[in-house]
């Protein structure tokens, strides 16, 4: 199979922000500062190491409904203050360089595939690795180590305090906003589909495939954050606007993209739930509540294909680790979570993920020359900073990796300074040279290490298509089907052809496989695209155009 082409101009490209950039952004600032300032008041800055493994836990999960982030975040707390845990009992057992790095490898694979097989999002298992990894090489004794630990519980259950407190004033707010985003891809592609289209027999009428793959996403990542929230009033009617969101998908020329859009206007405002009117009722939903009751297959079986990911992780987190040994680095952790913070779903994308990370360090440790001066005035100053730069990293990260990398890489050269001001030229060389050796043995670690297993997993998606298809087809063949059955095998159609999508294009991306059927996920697809559309059609639900004001179809 022909290798793909390595890019270098549209890794760099930036996109739009996140719908919700300053979520994050916020919630860093004040559990940050919180911890750091009182321990800036006692004067024990020397101290704020630890709670940043706690306050750092604030990063994740804004996505979640807030029932389902609560659990999320407090077992992001318990996985980050184990991984100090783990790393400070290293660090007061030995002074091995060498055993050290081994065991940052180890618990930085351990914390990829854990934050993989969970989806637990940006910024997964790279603040989770830069963590460990860097308490590894930290001075201390055994017996601090429940003190050190201590403090990051602490601040994890204020960073906990933090992340749901907005919970007070909008309790459905993410579960809203994943609806609304939904609603909008799907508007936008219904708008590309001629209105003179049939999707039955022309499954990809417009002329941007890429539209139709981040709408289904968007929409199924949607169904995952509803089925995941609490309350049965509002759950309903999100679930019931996201069928309407995959009616357009199945079949955009008969859908109105002005009453997605009016809706999703609605979903991010505080104004009362938009209630669709149509005929669509509770035997339609029975497919939703039929999946909620399977629940998602155990961890176990999530981790099994990711062990080709694990050993790449642990395999190129040591080597980056030892070869910063050999080159006289004086924090080898720095390699190490260049490393690790590589590794995506194939050999291309990480090699995009390599060429930012480069980038945004270099430019970086510029930007933490110009600071250096300021910070150097008073440690309130170096506080403020961190924080400044806390904030622009989680503002520009969604734009692109880089970018955020931009603001992160003088964060944690200015961490260090924390307990005693460091030579600065050196921090800097250290760092740029653990950068350059971090990317190129993570991604040839990469390449080494093989996963045949995507070709695997792609076939038993093409399998999944093809009998969520059939038994679709089945069921329309019937004289009177269920409309629960109906809409059943509507979503789990859906879903199979989104998971098809998301497995053909990490197997495209993987190198040294053989060679993938490309013409089958083809077919598989328009098929499955077709049978969607018929059973839109027999269910009733597709949407007469209509060109009423947002305001007619408000209530």
């Amino acid at each position: 199979m022909p290798r793909p082409r390595l890019p270098l101009a549209d890794v760099l490209r930036l996109d739009r922000p996140s719908d919700i950039w300053f979520k994050p952004a916020l919630s860093v600032v004040v559990a940050v500062a919180l911890p750091n300032l009182l321990l800036l008041a006692l004067g024990r800055l020397d101290l704020a190491v630890y709670t940043m493994a706690g306050s750092l836990c604030a990063l994740y999960a804004h996505n979640r409904p807030y029932a389902a982030r609560a659990r999320v975040l407090a077992w992001v707390v318990l996985g980050m203050t184990g991984g100090l845990a783990v790393a400070l009992v290293a660090a007061s057992l030995t002074d091995s360089a060498v055993v050290l790095v081994t065991v940052g490898a180890l618990l930085a694979a351990a914390q990829k595939v854990l934050c993989d097989a969970t989806r637990l999002g940006p910024p997964a298992n790279v603040i989770l690795a830069f963590i460990s990894s860097a308490s590894l090489f930290l001075p201390g004794t055994l017996g601090q180590v429940p003190g050190h630990v201590a403090l990051a519980l602490g601040a994890g259950a204020w960073a906990w305090l933090v992340c749901m407190a907005p919970g007070l004033l909008r309790p459905h707010g993410p579960e809203r906003r994943a609806t609304a985003h939904a609603l909008t891809l799907a508007a936008a592609y219904a708008d590309q589909a001629p209105a003179d289209s049939d999707s039955h027999s022309h499954p990809h009428p417009h002329p941007h495939p890429h539209s139709r793959t981040a709408a289904a996403a968007a929409v199924h990542a949607a169904w995952q954050t509803v089925m995941s929230a609490h309350g049965d009033t509002t759950r309903r009617a999100l679930e019931r606007l996201l069928i309407r969101a995959e009616v357009a998908l199945a079949a955009p020329a008969e859908s109105d993209p002005a009453r997605l859009r009016a809706w999703a206007r609605d979903l991010r405002g505080t104004a009362p739930l938009p209630r669709p009117d149509d005929h669509l009722d509770d035997d339609e939903l029975a497919g939703a509540e039929a999946e909620r009751a399977v629940g998602r297959s155990p961890l176990r079986r999530r981790l099994g294909p990711l062990a080709p990911i694990a050993v790449r992780t642990a395999l190129g987190c040591a080597l980056a680790g030892y070869a910063s040994l050999a080159l006289g680095v004086g924090r080898p952790y720095w390699a190490l979570v260049t490393a690790a913070s590589l590794y995506q779903a194939n050999v291309t994308l990480t090699w995009n993920r390599a060429v930012q990370r480069v980038v945004g360090n270099l430019a970086g440790v510029l930007v933490f020359a110009a600071l250096v001066p300021l910070t150097r005035v008073h440690q309130v100053a170096l506080v403020l900073v961190c924080l400044a730069l806390n904030f622009g990293a989680e503002a520009l990260i969604s734009r692109n990796y880089w970018l955020g990398s931009v603001c992160v890489t003088p964060m944690a050269l200015l961490i260090t300074e924390f307990a005693q001001y460091q030579d600065s030229g050196r921090l800097i060389t250290e760092r740029v040279v653990d950068t350059l050796v971090g990317a190129a043995v993570g991604f040839v670690a990469a390449v080494a290490v093989t996963n045949r297993r995507a070709g695997d997993r792609l076939g038993h998606a093409l399998t999944a298509v093809e009998e969520a298809r059939d038994r679709a087809a089945r069921l329309l063949a019937a004289p009177h089907p269920a409309p629960a059955a109906l809409e059943q095998t509507r979503r789990g159609l859906a879903a199979a052809l989104v998971d098809l999508r998301a497995t053909a294009e990490a197997a495209a991306g993987e190198w040294w496989q053989r060679a993938l059927p490309e013409e089958r996920v083809v077919t598989a697809e328009q098929s499955a695209h077709r049978t969607l559309a018929a059973t839109v059609r027999r269910q009733g639900l597709h949407l007469a155009p209509t060109h009423a004001r947002a305001e007619d179809v408000r209530r």
